[in-house]
């Protein structure tokens, strides 16, 4: 791999390159990016990858080539500006600050005086915080303060007037950190932040020759979240009591309008893509506010150097440009982009828009004058890498390679894949009482140690209901307590089982014989309901390809492949990955397709074969 990268650096050939478990593919890329004249960019999915990168690999390697290079290298980490303190948004900020937190709904109501007092006491920790860091960093900052406090100290990168206009400008933390990532070897990011910089003009990162994308199969996904927008009543009630204070009465009372508007528009529609065209009450409304967020801003007016307070007016012009656009972008009802309607749990209603694809973005803006090295565990879906490569922007007349390093474990001696081919088809979306059953037999053979992984929350729920009433082991389920502190107990006690939803398919590292069960409930694939699989499926549906080939069996060969990969994190592993769903082993079309996505694991549909492996496991 490290022999790879360095060609795709020397040649320019951009390279998919997927490395199973325990590869150690991060040194294989590391490595041959110090030999890179200039600064070299490495993007992750997940702040666990990040955290790997910057506390432990990078130490090591700049340690062991000091001797080697005649220098010790060098590498920064670069986060959005809105994960650094500000010190002008802070100077401003006061619990009792009426535009952002004391009378705030975004949290579904007005703030009782108990929470306002304790956001003071957070807010002034803050500051305190802020004379004595370094960085600036929120994840440096322990203990934490709440996202509401965070808010009112930190400036998202559409809002900040620039370090020349900012009385503050000489301290910024953002600034000093993007001042060393330009003079680090190696840059450390986000897919998030590379999306935005992609979309921004390429102006944020440093420039480079070579990009890592780690994590790879999560990219289109971020990408597409940084291009998605959305409007809420109580986005349009903060911007109007966030810009009061620079417009005039008429302006203030347009936006209101505008908002009583929207929440009407939106009360009817019921949740789900909008494909027949905006409704008249839900257009009008986006009109109303196109209108206002237009008659405010020209009443604002440009920010100069000698305004009284630029800060604050540059954010409500950000606000209110953020606002026009995504109207726009709305009522324009693009074939490009795709609409629909979000209702959370407590009721409240969102017009949502995002692009249809994101691959056109990528093949523009991600490859020019760079080389991409994009690397992860699953990149090869059903054994070939065309999948991801076209969801990566990768086509005919671009110059690419890929490579399967495979993995140091042997797959076969390590663990088994166990398909419950004789359950029958799952039909609703909670959990079976015969794949109850099943679950209860596999767990009680091994005695514990299980991540149960399901499709949606309330099959998770029915199974920890299930095995608490079955059996005497400890059942922990994500939501009863924090991510982090139920995997620590999950991984200190054997007789436990930790179930959980979509998040846990990915990013948890329980490796030794705290988990050696993992209990797949159904193939995920996407929800009818998920507007952006059911719009791009229908598109290709349209073209006379097939929807759920393209779209939704690769949603769920990445997804599977990623659950699955959490039985065998080390050489001395060993383990069931057990799948509930008989479509794996039955469907024609697809079930070969998925399980050569899958690590090469012995393979059966006999249930009594893996109930007498786990007993043995159990027992060992």
């Amino acid at each position: 791999m490290a022999e790879a990268v360095a060609r795709a650096a020397e040649s320019g050939e951009h390279l998919l390159v997927q490395a199973g478990t325990g590869t150690g593919k991060s040194l294989g890329y590391l490595v041959p990016a110090l030999l890179v004249d200039g600064p070299v960019v490495v993007s992750t999915a997940t702040l666990a990858l990040q955290s790997q990168l910057v506390d432990h690999d990078l130490p090591r390697l700049a340690e062991a080539v000091e001797p080697l290079l005649g220098r010790r290298p060098t590498f920064a980490v670069l986060k959005g500006r809105h994960h650094y303190v500000c010190m002008a948004r802070l100077d401003n900020s006061s619990a009792d600050e009426p535009g952002d937190t004391l009378f705030d709904s975004e949290g579904g109501g007005t703030r009782w005086l108990g929470e306002a007092g304790r956001l003071g006491k957070q807010i002034q920790r803050l500051r305190e915080w802020a004379m004595e860091t370094d960085t600036g960093d929120r994840d440096e900052l322990d203990p934490g303060v709440d996202d509401s406090a965070w808010r009112l100290a930190s400036m998202p990168a559409r809002e900040c007037v620039g370090a020349a206009r900012c009385p503050y400008g000489a301290e910024c933390f953002a600034e000093a950190a993007r001042q060393r990532a330009r003079e680090a070897d190696i840059v450390i990011t986000n897919h998030s932040l590379l999306a935005i910089d992609m979309l921004a003009g390429r102006n944020i990162l440093p420039p480079h020759k070579l990009l890592v994308i780690d994590e790879a199969h999560e990219l289109a996904d971020r990408v597409s979240s940084a291009a998605q927008a959305e409007l809420t009543p109580d986005a349009l009630d903060r911007a109007a009591r966030r810009t009061r204070t620079h417009i005039d009465d008429a302006s203030y009372e347009s936006l209101v309008e505008a908002g009583d508007a929207l929440t009407v528009g939106l009360a009817d529609v019921p949740a789900g893509r909008l494909t027949a065209g905006l409704p008249t009450p839900l257009a009008e409304a986006l009109t109303l506010l196109d209108r206002a967020t237009r008659r405010c801003l020209d009443g604002i007016g440009e920010v100069k150097a000698d305004d009284p307070d630029p800060v604050r007016k540059q954010q409500a012009k950000t606000v209110l440009t953020d606002l026009s656009n995504t109207a726009q972008r709305l009522l324009e009802f693009s074939p490009h982009d795709v609409a629909w309607v979000e209702k959370d749990e407590r009721g409240r209603r969102a017009a949502v828009v995002a692009p249809l694809s994101v691959a056109g973005t990528l093949a523009t803006h991600l490859y020019d004058e760079r080389t991409v090295v994009a690397a992860s565990a699953t990149l090869a879906l059903g054994g070939k890498f065309d999948t991801v490569a076209k969801s990566l922007g990768l086509d005919e007349e671009t110059e690419w390679t890929s490579l399967d390093v495979g993995s140091p474990f042997d797959y076969a001696r390590q663990g088994i894949l166990y398909v419950a081919a004789h359950l029958p088809r799952p039909t609703t979306s909670g959990l079976s009482e015969a794949a109850a059953e099943e679950m209860v037999g596999l767990v009680e053979a091994l005695g514990g140690r299980t991540l149960g992984l399901f499709s949606s929350r309330r099959a998770a729920e029915r199974a920890a209901e299930v095995l608490r009433d079955r059996t005497d082991l400890t059942v922990l389920l994500q939501g009863d307590e924090a991510l982090p502190l139920l995997v620590r107990r999950f991984r200190s006690d054997r007789n436990s089982c930790l179930l959980g939803v979509m998040s846990l398919w990915q990013g948890v590292d329980v490796p030794g014989d705290a988990c050696q069960l993992v209990i797949i409930d159904r193939l995920p694939f996407p929800r009818p309901d998920e507007p952006l699989a059911a719009a791009r499926s229908a598109a290709v549906d349209a073209a006379g390809g097939s929807g759920f080939a393209s779209v939704s069996v690769p949603i769920a060969a990445v997804r599977l492949a990623q659950g699955a990969g959490r039985l065998i994190r080390a050489a001395d592993d060993r383990g069931v990955v057990a799948v509930l769903d008989s479509r794996l082993e039955t469907a024609k079309g697809y079930g070969g397709f998925l399980r050569r996505t899958l690590p090469p694991f012995w393979y059966t549909t006999k249930p009594d074969v893996v109930r007498a492996a786990l007993k043995r496991l159990g027992s060992a």
